[in-house]
């Protein structure tokens, strides 16, 4: 069970899954022919249970998905992500409650870096995943759950962000969506076509995607720290940062109705890309021996296989099996040039690979009428190696490190067993237990590091309802969580500050280099939440939700002065630790309907007009560090969200808009470093033209009159550092057919 599969043995598996769904595919398309839609399935993902069938005239809306959840989530569906015509599903969650988005990841909560745990189809997101380079196009519905349940991994101590990957449609589907954006420089171009076929008991789709992006950011950097000659010093650089690069990605599917009992999915997910980016920077003002910024130049790869089957099986109305299994390979490559003054290239080249196996099951079994429980497994393999040289002139920087391979490997056990249980027409409650065996192994240079945790996360999720017919509800649940060092940084590979590379000489604290510790225990977090929900009759809700985390061994860098064998003189050097305890709490606010529902008294009931808004407000606080800034990193006090969008009743035309809001703050990070963040904001708008049922056109604008972004890391010795972005709007031309 600890060991991890060969490479050979990945490889072999990834391509025998990926290669069985094309050839299904297509088997399947030289055999087309008109059948019986209905193999899409529109249930929840969350709980899992054996339900009744309910025979609806209309498909559930997404406040009809999240009303029914056991377990509190919100559900953004087809409409919510179509509405401003984005071409990447980063620009999707930046607009939902209690999400913001900081250096392209996703946080809920204000909590990032691990806190948030990213699924597609239910499964943990490959390595290296960027919401960025996916299409809404090929996303059905996007879930957010507030806490963890027992059939998923409790690696989500802020919540879960589940990317349901569009289902095998019901009916011949052939859709061609063309874009254009423009950002910087030059427009862009995109394009999303999708095939999809019933072909008499199963259902294929093959979505496929591609995609351009390029930017251009204008900075301004000022650093305050010694200098070359040991001395203080100060300097004040502007640049140009401009990134640029395409790639393509794909999401087959095969829904196979063996019987009407038993049930083959077989899901790929393909994604290839290239990147570059470009610095320049002109020194505005600077002291003698002042240590600079150097122009660069940087391009390299990333790739994502992955492979997915599902065997489900009924038994009868009463019992239920099923079997998952999945591989995946993520790899990424690099090859980075800085140019030193005299002429001199600083060049780094390498390469970093991910493969993972995982296996799953689960038992569903109905007890009576109140009772539907579940037991089930969850096993992962997974294996990161890392292999980088970095050269000046013809030198190697760090000769003992450097072409050397690095590597870490993590083997995940689960058990899991829930029971959802109706204790009255007004009671229900969700019972969840799920014991996780972590086990992490780090090698390098050195003999291997292993370490073995065992996290049990109970769980405990109550719903009342306060009319045994009506709708609105009370919300709570008691759950714990944990979360997972990332594999990198378990790597214990130094590496030299960028602007002090002389191994003979220190360097500066604002400035350290870098090194993994594959010590790391994870970060476990107990936590409550507690939300009222009142649906209104009009299809709009009303919620009003707190939380509270409580969180042991919290992971967080620190700089200290070392002795290390990669220097003759000590260095400063920064690495993750298990740092302290930590808390945080939280008031949620959303509301979204109709204007007429929400505000009878201004608008008429008739009007097509539909609003939203929410507000969070965020309060942490890391125990040994002193307030008032002692916050969670990253966290900021507040932010909110507010919406419309309007339907003409004498035009085919939809028009709308959104504002995200969060204001500036400060983190005190450790005893002697605070970090200033400077204030967001997101004003988006689009327009749709529909021409008729299979031809319409969407113009958007994202980040209309952006505000400059401004960051600053201060030391209580008086060095420190700072940038400050120029803000870009982007716009977008979209045109979709139904063919």
């Amino acid at each position: 069970m600890n060991r991890c599969l060969p490479r050979t043995s990945v490889n072999l598996a990834c391509r025998v899954l990926l290669a069985g769904s094309a050839l299904s595919l297509v088997h399947l398309g030289a055999h087309a022919q008109d059948g019986v839609p209905g193999l899409g399935d529109n249930r929840p993902a969350v709980g899992n249970k054996l339900e009744r069938v309910e025979l609806t005239s209309r498909p559930q809306s997404d406040t009809d998905l999240r009303r029914k959840s056991p377990v509190a989530k919100q559900v953004y569906g087809r409409e919510e992500m179509d509405k401003f015509g984005d071409t990447n599903v980063a620009d999707v969650l930046k607009r939902l409650p209690g999400v913001n988005m900081q250096g392209g990841a996703p946080r809920m909560r204000g909590l990032g870096s691990g806190y948030t745990l990213i699924l597609i189809n239910g499964d943990p997101a490959p390595p290296g995943f960027d919401m960025s380079q996916l299409s809404p196009s090929q996303v059905e519905r996007i879930e957010v759950t507030k806490a963890p349940t027992a059939d998923q991994s409790a690696q989500a101590v802020a919540g879960a962000i589940n990317i349901i990957l569009k289902d095998a449609p019901r009916i011949s589907q052939r859709d061609l969506r063309l874009g254009l954006g423009y950002n910087a420089v030059r427009p862009t171009p995109s394009a999303t076509f999708t095939l999809g076929e019933k072909i008499g008991s199963a259902a294929v789709s093959v979505p496929l995607s591609f995609f351009q992006w390029r930017g251009q950011n204008d900075v301004t950097n000022n650093r305050q720290m010694l200098g070359s000659d040991g001395k203080p010093s100060s300097s004040v650089q502007q640049g140009e940062q401009a990134n640029w690069g395409h790639g393509f990605n794909s999401a087959p599917r095969l829904n196979w109705k063996i019987s009407d009992e038993e049930t083959l999915t077989l899901q790929a997910f393909l994604q290839k890309g290239f990147w570059n980016n470009r610095n320049s920077y002109d020194t505005v003002d600077k002291t003698e021996y002042a240590v600079l910024d150097d122009d660069s130049l940087n391009h390299g790869t990333w790739q994502n296989l992955r492979g997915n089957a599902v065997w489900s099986k009924r038994f009868n109305d009463e019992q239920k099996l099923e079997l998952k299994a999945g591989v995946q390979r993520s790899r990424g490559t690099f090859d980075n040039q800085t140019y030193l003054p005299a002429n001199q290239l600083r060049r780094a080249v390498g390469d970093n690979t991910d493969r993972g196996f995982t296996q799953a099951g689960k038992f569903g079994q109905l007890l009576g009428e109140d009772h539907s429980l579940t037991v089930g497994w969850d096993l992962e393999w997974r294996r990161r190696e890392e292999d980088r040289t970095i050269t000046e002139g013809d030198k190697l920087q760090l000769p003992d490190f450097d072409g050397q391979p690095f590597g870490a490997r993590i083997t995940r056990q689960a058990l899991f067993v829930q029971d959802e249980w109706e204790l009255s027409p007004q009671w229900s409650t969700y019972l969840g237990l799920r014991s996780e065996r972590i086990i992490t192994e780090s090698r390098g240079l050195a003999a291997p590091v292993r370490n073995t945790s065992t996290v049990l996360t109970p769980l405990w999720h109550l719903n009342y309802k306060f009319d045994p017919k009506g709708k609105d509800l009370i919300r709570a649940s008691l759950t714990r969580s944990y979360k997972a060092p990332d594999l990198n940084a378990l790597l214990a590979r130094p590496s030299l500050s960028s602007l002090s590379t002389n191994t003979d000489k220190p360097n500066t604290k604002v400035s350290p280099d870098r090194e993994g510790n594959p010590l790391l225990k994870p970060e476990l977090a107990t936590g409550l939440d507690v939300a009222y929900e009142k649906y209104l009759t009009g299809g709009g809700m009303v919620s009003v939700g707190v939380f509270h985390r409580k969180v042991n061994d919290l992971i967080r860098n620190d700089t200290s002065l070392s002795t290390v064998a990669w220097a003759s003189v000590p260095r400063y050097v920064s690495r993750p630790t298990n740092f302290s305890r930590a808390q945080t709490t939280g008031l949620e606010l959303e509301i979204k309907g109709r204007a007429g529902e929400l505000m009878p008294q201004w608008f008429d009931a008739k009007t097509a007009l539909n609003l939203r808004a929410s507000l969070s407000y965020y309060k942490s606080k890391v125990d040994a560090l002193p307030g008032p800034n002692n916050r969670l990193d990253g966290q900021q006090p507040w932010s909110g969200n507010l919406g419309f969008d309007y339907r003409f009743s004498d035009l085919p035309l939809v028009t709308g808009a959104s504002l995200a809001y969060t204001p500036g703050y400060t983190t005190q990070q450790t005893l002697s470093q605070t970090v200033e963040q400077s204030r967001s904001r997101a004003l988006d708008m689009f327009a749709q033209w529909t021409f008729s049922k299979t031809l319409s056109m969407r113009v958007s604008a994202n980040n209309l009159a952006p505000l400059d972004a401004q960051s600053q890391t201060l030391l209580s010795n008086g060095e420190g550092s700072g940038s400050l972005r120029k803000g870009r709007s982007f716009f977008g031309l979209n045109v979709e057919m139904k063919l």
